[in-house]
């Protein structure tokens, strides 16, 4: 069985990898503005949407997996838990990847002793435990956890919503393997090593990759810009659609 992939446009070939308990119909209008200058592929990742059937491995077996689906020399676009594998991919694949576009994530999810900038460990595993107990409304509360301080809340968790049940719904397994990925994941000692043109966006508001995070990678990755955006929260693409769009085209000006 393989991973599902969706095609849309003409042009240089721009992959998006979408975030944990999503699909790939949420990046919506935002695919479509992309879609207008680059072939736009679409992955739904294992245990996602119409890649449902499939386990969700570990953090190295899914890089690779999705890899595999990558044309070579791709603008690679991850937002949260997507955006940890493209790094990873970037890592491990160079000539795959012309440029990134990092949305919304971050190296380091969890905090550590030597890392401020992620979530606390117990309020995670909190979550987690939650997840085991009513994985429907826990999924709900996260999807409005993405939104919660955007000027634009209410507009794009309605779409957020409206676009998670476009496609079936996310596996168990792929929802607790998919944690278990952001709680044990650390790339920091790898973005020195990524020397591909790369834009970080952020969001003043994220509450689930804190802003310091996109801070620190656009300082480490050694090709990166910062587009921080004071009014966002953890989906920019579709408050922000029009901007972002943009500034990921440009990174092959």
């Amino acid at each position: 069985m393989n991973l599902h992939v969706e095609r849309r446009g003409a042009g240089a070939p721009l992959v998006l990898l979408h975030g944990w308990g999503f699909h790939s119909a949420m990046w919506g209008g935002f695919a479509d503005e992309l879609s207008r200058h680059a072939t736009v592929h679409l992955v739904d990742l294992p245990g996602h949407g119409h890649s449902h059937e499939m386990p969700l491995g570990t953090i190295d077996e899914t890089a690779e997996s999705v890899a595999a689906l990558v044309p070579e020399g791709a603008l690679l676009c991850g937002w949260s838990l997507g955006g940890l594998l493209a790094q990873r991919i970037a890592k491990r694949h160079p000539s795959r990847v012309r440029a990134l576009a990092l949305l919304s994530t971050t190296p380091c999810f969890v905090r550590r002793p030597d890392w401020t900038h992620g979530i606390d460990g117990a309020t995670f595993d909190a979550f987690r435990q939650d997840l085991l107990g009513d994985p429907g409304s826990t999924l709900r509360r996260f999807v409005r956890l993405n939104t919660l301080g955007s000027s634009e809340a209410r507009a794009a968790n309605r779409e957020s919503e409206a676009r998670l049940r476009e496609r079936p719904f996310a596996s168990e397994q792929a929802l607790d393997a998919g944690l278990e990925m952001l709680r044990a994941a650390d790339g920091r000692v790898d973005a020195h090593a990524i020397g591909v043109p790369a834009l970080v966006v952020h969001g003043g508001h994220d509450r689930i990759a804190l802003p310091e995070a996109g801070r620190w990678l656009s300082r480490s990755l050694p090709r990166a810009r910062l587009l921080e955006l004071p009014e966002a929260a953890h989906l920019p693409f579709i408050t922000h659609r029009e901007a972002i769009a943009r500034a990921i085209l440009a990174l092959d000006a």
